[in-house]
């Protein structure tokens, strides 16, 4: 009878377990940072930007969008938008629920390559969704200030070109680097003029156990003179469980230190 009790109890710590897990993988948490740059234009006030990354199998929930809407000048999806198995139906709705919230910009993951790449590439193109690959786009503030949004397709893939990226953006102005993994941050040097890089990829570990995880827990790092956001990403791969990575997406306002009030 001890050893039933024991059993059972056993399977309803388990079952609670992975109920909890399930629920952190599927939060729709935004994390909001004001980030001041010395060398970010006056020009611009400030600049808000809607970051999302892995959205993987997910649909982008409406709780999101509602916290969101009217808060954003730009979209960012961080790469692997979906993977194999995923219906282009759920591609196409998520795509339409962000576009709600401003212009969408899109680099390629790792997983987004496991799907038709050109049937993909047609549907962001459909949706006016601009795809950074190994590219840029220049905003221009009206004192004629620039802020480059530079995109590189993902490492693990070998398609990434760091030098095409940066070759339009030779003038002074704020780079703004996105790539889907973070580990091209290693080949990233000073004359770059890179401020701030955005990523995802690592989902935080997804699943940590007392603290420690297969990848670092996403979030805000400092590396030789640049700011890094690494996030933990809105979906999952393999299992849909999290455990002290929680699911997040962020919004992000950037401005000169004078512009924060």
């Amino acid at each position: 009878m001890e050893i039933l009790f024991i059993f059972a109890a056993c399977l309803l710590l388990a079952a609670c377990l992975i109920t909890y897990m399930y629920r952190e993988a599927f939060t729709n948490r935004v994390i909001y940072h004001d980030l001041e740059f010395a060398a970010f234009p006056k020009s611009f006030g400030k600049v808000r930007i809607f970051f999302i990354s892995d959205i993987h199998r997910r649909e982008v929930s409406h709780k999101v969008i509602e916290k969101i809407k009217g808060k954003a000048d730009i979209v960012i999806i961080g790469g692997d938008l979906t993977e194999k198995g995923v219906p282009f139906e759920r591609v196409q709705e998520n795509l339409q629920a962000l576009k709600t919230l401003g212009p969408v910009f899109f680099v390629w993951g790792n997983n987004d390559y496991e799907v038709e790449a050109p049937l993909l590439d047609a549907l962001l193109l459909n949706q006016g969704v601009k795809a950074l690959s190994n590219s840029s786009i220049t905003f221009e503030s009206e004192t004629g200030d620039r802020l480059f949004l530079l995109g590189v397709d993902d490492i693990s893939t070998n398609r990434e070109d760091l030098e095409e990226a940066l070759s339009e953006t030779k003038e002074e102005g704020f780079r703004l680097f996105v790539s889907h993994n973070p580990q091209i941050r290693k080949r990233i040097r000073p004359e770059h003029g890179i401020h701030l890089m955005l990523s995802g990829h690592t989902h935080g570990g997804q699943i940590r156990l007392f603290g420690f995880g297969l990848y670092e827990k996403g979030g805000l790092i400092w590396e030789h003179g640049r700011t890094i956001l690494i996030s933990n990403g809105y979906g999952t791969t393999g299992v849909p469980l999290r455990l002290g990575a929680r699911a997040e997406t962020h919004l992000i306002t950037l401005s000169h230190p004078s512009e924060i009030i």
